[in-house]
């Protein structure tokens, strides 16, 4: 397979300038650029550009992934509606770094292939499956961040890591709603490798899935009683065309007024608890599609069966019409009508050994074979079903 690598950048709470759009097209004559896109395919060479400073200086999504394995989504956003020290809390090595950078906090998820093959993806990906994270965080649903953290245990699972590891790394705090994941938390796991089985394992810790309908009442209330200096700044905020205050807003009601609900259990999980975890449910899932699967293909042989039985009753009610039709087959001289035709001697001689024996069937089969001795397509098909020469 040839090199392939994609490029993608997205300019969402506020377009380049000219000079902007002049520089970026500095380092890419073949790009697909806007004042608010980004977006080039390599098939050989690489991008001139350092995609972490375009994103810290004028983009607010990065998106790169490489048939080699590596795949990196870059994500930008206003202190203001995540801080550093809230996301670091959920950074790894392996999947995710945070950083804080003239006002805003980078996200950088990010992973890469152990072995060095070849990524095989049958989805071609672009940032618009992922740019819905950037208003999940900002409203408080830090699923994004743990989901995150999963990909970097998945990473370290992979690779047999030092199992001291496991027992000394404990998760970070679970958000509500891992067993309900929306569409771009989705494509973020999938784009990331996060494993099913430990996804599923980390999801038994969480609660359920804050309602995403707002009461329209309950809100109004809440932001009438907000100070004044709130309400000026996030109209300040919304008049200079900076990040929408919308989500910001959310995430402080919501914070307010939803009740936290108790996880459970003896607290956090260790990763060596939600491997183990992960591993018993994938365990016990291939042995019950085994089971599964044994069930189903004897049903398909009973079936399989019970036709040929049927078949064969069929057949009984007139065999000498069979034999002349096996005559005709043969005499058709193609590769398909031989294959009939040693279908339908096998039906015959299963007919007869119903009776106890086959000896009719041997004698008619041998004279088969001597009258047509001069076809080796045929000879070799008798050959394959054992009748010998009379």
């Amino acid at each position: 397979m040839s090199e392939y690598q994609y490029y993608e950048f997205l300019a969402l709470d506020r377009p380049l300038d000219e000079d902007d759009v002049r520089q970026v097209r500095a380092l890419s004559t073949r790009a697909d650029i806007t004042a608010t896109r980004f977006v080039n395919e390599y098939h050989w060479g690489d991008f001139k550009g350092d995609p972490t400073k375009l994103v810290e200086e004028l983009y607010d999504a990065h998106l790169y992934y490489a048939n080699w394995g590596s795949r990196r989504l870059l994500l930008r956003l206003p202190a203001g509606s995540l801080t550093a020290k809230e996301a670091n809390a959920f950074a790894m090595d392996e999947a995710l770094g945070v950083w804080s950078r003239s006002g805003h906090t980078l996200l950088d998820f990010s992973v890469s292939s152990e072995d060095g093959g070849e990524w095989e993806f049958e989805t071609s990906y672009t940032l618009s499956a992922f740019v819905g994270l950037r208003a999940e965080l900002a409203a408080g649903d830090l699923r994004p961040l743990y989901v995150a953290w999963l990909a970097g245990l998945t990473v370290w699972e992979l690779a047999e890591d030092d199992e001291g590891n496991y027992a000394r790394e404990i998760e970070p705090p679970v958000p509500a709603g891992l067993a309900s994941l929306t569409g771009p938390q989705r494509a973020l796991a999938d784009f990331l490798g996060v494993d099913a089985d430990l996804l599923a394992a980390a999801a038994e810790g969480s609660g359920p899935a804050t309602a995403d309908v707002v009461d329209r009442t309950a809100l109004a209330a809440f932001i009438a009683a907000l100070p004044a200096a709130d309400k000026d700044a996030l109209l300040v905020e919304a008049a200079l065309s900076t990040a929408s205050p919308g989500p910001r807003l959310l995430a402080r009601y919501r914070a307010a007024t939803t009740v936290p609900v108790p996880r459970g259990g003896t607290g956090r999980r260790t990763a060596a608890e939600l491997l183990d975890t992960a591993y018993r449910r994938r365990t016990d899932r291939s042995r019950r599609e085994k089971v599964a699967q044994a069930a189903a293909e004897q049903a398909r042989a009973r079936a399989a069966a019970e036709a040929r039985e049927a078949r064969l009753d069929k057949l009984a009610e007139n065999t000498e019409q069979a034999w002349r039709e096996v005559d005709d087959l043969i005499g058709r001289k193609h590769a398909s009508s031989y294959d009939a035709a040693v279908v339908l001697l096998g039906d015959l001689r299963a007919l007869e050994a119903r009776t106890g024996g086959t000896t009719d069937f041997d004698r008619r089969a041998g004279e088969l074979r001597l009258a047509h001795r001069g076809k080796p397509s045929l000879m070799q098909r008798f050959d394959g079903m054992g009748i010998p020469s009379s």
